[in-house]
């Protein structure tokens, strides 16, 4: 759900679709007659720049996407044209462009939530030494919105734009546990499919989130993702045409132990979830 302290990039980022994940798009685009595979691929390369990442080529693109070089060549130009990406003339990479941070910044400021929970997240943060993170759903990966640090020497590595795995993550569990059973059903059916080795355990821990959230009001992640990453998480269903949120506390494992999660931050998330829910509804 969250990073480890001096994290390396690649660990705090979602990567890109699997094989198993490409090829049950590849069914879809075959077998849907209202699926528009030009519009997905060219989705699919926009999703490719990650937190943090200012430039990428064609050929780091393709490698993402799992598409042949020369369609994402065709693809990059056009999202140019469009300005949803920006051509940088000397290295030959490419940058999102206005358009696309134009989409992103409006959905953003949509979301009332964001200025509602700010100084309620912050608060926590401050008297936890913890991250706390506002994230919502983007596919199998779960998208920071929101984040706020204590004053604790160590912290995590993850910023507003990062995206971790849905499956393994506290953010993502909760996300998982808060859904309604049938949506649950067809999320975790994709999960199995991308990892159907490592499926069992990931399988056992979700279902122990949704246990955990009806019995304790919370799901864990204490070395689930990351050895050195505990965290806790909340979701925060507002209804009102809104996207369905999580609220999670995490930071690095040396700091605290999953009993003092449970003991000491549970508490406070549970309380700063009420807080903003009523802020909301003022």
């Amino acid at each position: 759900m969250t990073s480890q302290p001096n994290d390396t990039r690649q660990h705090t980022e979602a990567p890109g679709p699997a094989p198993a994940e490409r090829d049950a798009r590849a069914q879809t685009e075959g077998s849907d007659r209202q699926f528009v595979t030009a519009l997905a691929r060219g989705l699919e390369v926009l999703r490719c720049f990650r937190s943090g990442e200012e430039r990428l080529g064609n050929q780091q693109l393709a490698e993402r996407c799992g598409l042949p070089k020369s369609t994402v060549t065709r693809l990059t130009y056009t999202l140019t044209k469009m300005g949803y990406l920006h051509h940088d003339l000397t290295s030959g990479r490419y940058r999102l462009g206005m358009a696309a941070l134009g989409i992103g910044g409006s959905t953003l400021a949509r979301l009332e939530v964001k200025e509602k929970s700010r100084t309620v997240l912050q608060a926590v943060a401050q008297s936890t030494g913890l991250q706390l993170s506002l994230g919502v759903r983007d596919d199998l990966a779960m998208l920071y919105v929101d984040t706020f640090h204590g004053n604790s020497i160590v912290t995590l590595q993850l910023n507003v734009g990062s995206r971790i795995p849905i499956g393994t993550t506290a953010m993502g569990k909760a996300c998982l546990a808060g859904m309604d059973e049938i949506s649950r059903r067809n999320i975790l059916a994709r999960i199995r499919a991308l990892d159907p080795v490592n499926w069992p355990k990931i399988n056992a821990g979700i279902q122990q989130a949704v246990a955990d959230l009806a019995e304790q009001g919370c799901c864990g992640s204490f070395g689930d993702w990351r050895a050195e990453v505990h965290g806790i998480g909340i979701p925060l269903c507002l209804g009102n045409a809104l996207p369905d949120m999580v609220i999670t506390a995490a930071g690095p494992a040396m700091t605290r132990s999953r009993e003092s999660y449970m003991a000491e931050v549970r508490p406070l998330l549970i309380a700063a979830v009420q807080e903003i829910k009523q802020r909301l509804s003022d």
